[in-house]
């Protein structure tokens, strides 16, 4: 089993890598918690794939489960739906020690997290991430939300899990948008820190997109890695973590102005790299072929390179709700070159002309 420390002091935490490992998580969490109650929050799809084989293993282990499910999709990771895991949380009786488990993608985790965070002021909780996106990327760091009509995870907390449990096999189930949609998290990963990441893609996008396990565990192990050490260094992004945001700008003014329905969370930020690689290039930032080269790789791992359903200046006032404005400024993670990226102050009449063209 491959193991990854995130780094933190009191709140450090592993990530378990490997294959064919679900049916053994309850004998690892009595490692970290030993409450005889436990809460799974899954939804409908995952639950009938994956849920009997946690639960047994909980059960195995002497622990009593309880499962609530939310429907499945970006539009459920509401303050609505969180209001209906505490309701469940109360009804069970569940205490201070009784831990979370988060028990599927993006969604799952991102509120079953924000739901630990707040709950009697704080509960353990675990991330099984079943998805590409969530386990190269999500799952890591302690970033919990929910979102709000008018911007994405504008509600939210820093979180920091018990540990994550990638099973890599889960990946076997998967929809292949979906697998598509997690390979722009670690495309990004190879623009803001890997040179050798974005080749590998480049190089093995076949097997990737075919889910060998080879390839599978390394891009995953390298996108954990890369993650781990840039939360080690900045857990509350007052600086070096903003870089995890490269695409996320203008990719979540298109989830939020599509009601979270239309894109995959890594479909948008695919849509967001591109168009801040070219207003990078546009500015001045980038003079290589890093723009090129990611248009290439996006377009190869059929991911959607832009979006202009809506006018300049509605993507400018959904842009203006992003959390990294500053004093009414726009802030953008662009590429300087491939593996280095710089945070930047950007007009919004350079954006205006981007998305005009």
């Amino acid at each position: 089993m491959e193991t990854i420390n995130v780094d933190l002091g009191e709140r450090s935490y592993p990530i378990y890598i490997d294959s064919n490992i679900l049916a053994s998580f309850g004998e690892r969490l009595k490692i970290f918690n030993q409450s005889k109650r436990v809460v799974i929050v899954t939804n409908p799809t995952v639950a009938k794939l994956y849920l009997e084989v946690i639960e047994s293993g909980l059960n195995s282990s002497g622990v009593d489960v309880k499962v609530v499910e939310i429907p499945d999709g970006e539009e459920y990771k509401s303050l609505k739906w969180a209001g209906r895991i505490y309701d469940e949380l109360i009804s069970f009786e569940m205490d201070r020690n009784s831990p979370l488990i988060a028990l599927g993608g993006g969604v799952i985790g991102d509120i079953t997290g924000f739901v630990a965070s707040t709950y009697m002021r704080g509960v353990p909780y675990v991330q099984v991430p079943t998805t590409l996106l969530a386990q190269v990327d999500s799952s890591v760091g302690g970033k919990t939300a929910v979102n709000h009509p008018k911007g994405k995870n504008m509600i939210g907390a820093f979180y920091q899990p018990l540990f994550v449990y990638i099973d890599v096999k889960t990946l076997d189930t998967l929809d292949p948008r979906e697998v598509r949609a997690g390979l722009a998290e670690v495309v990004k990963y190879g623009i803001i820190k890997s040179e050798e990441l974005f080749s590998y893609l480049e190089n093995n996008t076949d097997k990737v997109l075919s889910l060998d396990e080879v390839a599978i565990k390394h891009i995953i192990k390298v996108s954990c890695k890369i993650k781990a050490s840039v939360v080690a260094t900045d857990e509350r992004e007052g600086g070096l973590r903003a870089i995890l945001n490269f695409g996320h700008t203008f990719g979540h003014a298109v989830e939020a102005l599509t009601n979270y329905r239309q894109y995959r969370h890594g479909e948008a930020v695919a849509i967001g790299m591109l168009f801040a690689a070219r207003l990078s290039h546009k500015i001045g930032v980038s003079s290589d072929n890093t723009m090129e080269r990611l248009s290439s790789l996006l377009k190869k791992i059929g991911l959607p390179l832009e979006d202009k359903a809506y006018s300049a200046a509605e993507y400018i006032k959904s842009m203006m709700h992003d959390k990294k404005v500053v004093a009414g400024e726009l802030r953008f993670v662009l590429p300087e070159s491939m593996g280095s990226v710089t945070i930047e102050n950007v007009q919004t009449k350079d954006c205006e002309a981007l998305i005009t063209t």
